[in-house]
């Protein structure tokens, strides 16, 4: 007797072992760092996206409008960024895009990073159009390198900003598609502040 209850105790722990070594989850997949240029993205748009291989970076500084869009479509997953952005930088994150040739809010997820939007309620840290930030705007990333996390499963996804959750939501819109870094344009269309990512990696859920 005692000896059935020993193998049923050490057959316990194996198993409370094996599930503690599966926490990690999949690998991560790095697609930006300091030695990558654009090889792992797709060009939509005019922005000047370029890899400055003394700063470690892929940075876009001018154009109307652009976007690095990735050749994989994703539906469960984890993506960490680091980027730096100015006060006036439009940028962001659009997941699950429905149409990698034409990204927008319409068709995606847009994970904005804007400290001066007109509308703030979706400024830096909001999902465009589904998940707001407090206003007067208390998140900001101009002036200073950022990470930036963005997690979707099933219909929930959640968004922080400097490891504080600045959005999330539970919606069905989107259910998987490409995701792309933005370069957009400034307020009243004028040029904004560079965007610069010097780390972009992911993991499907």
């Amino acid at each position: 007797m005692n000896t059935r209850r020993t193998l049923l105790a050490a057959s316990v722990a194996a198993l409370a072992l094996s599930g503690c070594a599966n926490l990690g989850g999949n690998p991560w997949t790095t697609l930006i760092d300091g030695a990558t240029g654009l090889d792992n993205w797709s060009r939509v748009g005019d922005a000047n996206w370029r890899a400055d291989t003394q700063a470690g970076v892929i940075v876009a500084d001018q154009g109307k409008a652009g976007f690095l869009v990735t050749p994989k479509s994703y539906k469960n997953f984890e993506i960490y960024a680091e980027f730096y952005a100015e006060a006036d930088t439009n940028s962001g994150i659009f997941i699950r895009a429905q149409d990698p040739k034409v990204v927008g809010a319409d068709t995606s997820y847009e994970v904005n990073i804007w400290d001066i939007r007109p509308d703030p309620t979706y400024a830096t840290g909001a999902i465009v159009g589904f998940a707001n930030v407090p206003v007067p705007v208390v998140h900001k990333a101009g002036g200073r390198w950022n990470t930036m996390e963005v997690t979707a499963k099933g219909n929930w996804v959640m968004v922080k900003l400097n490891g504080v959750v600045t959005s999330q939501m539970v919606n069905d819109k989107f259910a998987q598609g490409p995701f792309a870094l933005q370069f957009g344009p400034g307020v009243k269309g004028a040029t904004g502040g560079a965007i610069k990512w010097r780390k972009v990696m992911v993991r499907e859920l």
